[in-house]
This record gives C-alpha cells, structure tokens and sequence, in this order.
C-alpha cells in the first residue's frame, strides 16, 4: 500500500506538549496509541484557536467521534522529548470533517509522526446530526474547502 501524502494547508496551529514517562512502552518510545490523544490535543487546540471550543459544540447538542484514522511513523518519540503538533482542517461537509496532523520533535525538527483523522457529527443520541449553518458558516471561513 503506497504511503499516503498528509499535507498541512492554512491556517496550521501549533501546540507543544512534552512526552510523559507513562507516554512510552517498555522499550522506552511513545507508544503507538498516543500519538491520537496528540492528534487531540492538536485538533481541540485548533477549533478552540479558530473556530469554537468543543465545550461549545456540546452544549450546541452534537459530539464529534473520530470514525477513521491514519498515522505514518517516520521515527520515535521518547520521554522528555519535546513535541510540535501541528493541525489543519482538511475538509469539512455538513457531516463529517476531517483534520490533517504533523507531529515533529522541537529539538530538530525531525518529523516523527503524520496523519489524520475524520470526525462525524452527531448528536447526544449518537444519531448523524447537521451542524446548525452558523456552525457550518463558521468553519468553512477557516480554510478548508467542501467536500464535493
């Protein structure tokens, strides 16, 4: 399977976090699995910058679960490192979004991690929601074009 090309387009937002020892496995790494809570924290960081926080989706009444993933490794992360994640909004439609995410270690820059993940928007019942239009107007004035 060819390796697909996760590329970051405006506006990118940029958060750090440093990795925690209970972030590794027992051969010293991040382990695999948590570079989606970093994929997260980018995201949550991004909608907070941009559009609105997810507190404020909440209360609106809808939830955004992930419904797929990606993630390329490139190299390992390890305890103390210092992380960049960086996010952008790929594509958004009045039902899914989909955000694209590079992880980097602050030292050298090396990128360690790319990916992204989709988001559906659903309800408090978990039924498919449509995001009120001002949400929709909202988003869209970010960056990202339509789905089509």
């Amino acid at each position: 399977m060819p390796s697909l090309k996760i590329k970051l387009t405006d506006p990118v937002h940029s958060c750090s976090y440093r990795v925690l020892y209970g972030d590794t496995d027992a051969g010293g790494v991040v382990y695999n699995a948590n570079y989606l809570r970093f994929f997260e924290l980018g995201r949550s960081s991004f909608m907070r910058q941009y559009v609105f926080s997810y507190r404020e989706i909440e209360k609106a009444g809808f939830i955004l679960p992930v419904v797929e993933t990606y993630l390329r490794f490139k190299a390992s992360a390890r305890y103390d490192d210092l992380l960049i994640v960086q996010s952008s909004m790929q594509r958004i439609s009045d039902f899914s979004w989909k955000f694209s995410h590079h992880i980097l270690r602050s030292d050298d820059e090396k990128l360690l991690v790319k990916g992204f993940t989709v988001h559906a928007s659903v309800d408090m019942g978990g039924k498919l929601a449509k995001l009120p239009p001002e949400y929709i107007a909202k988003i869209r004035q970010v960056s990202c074009a339509p789905d089509s």
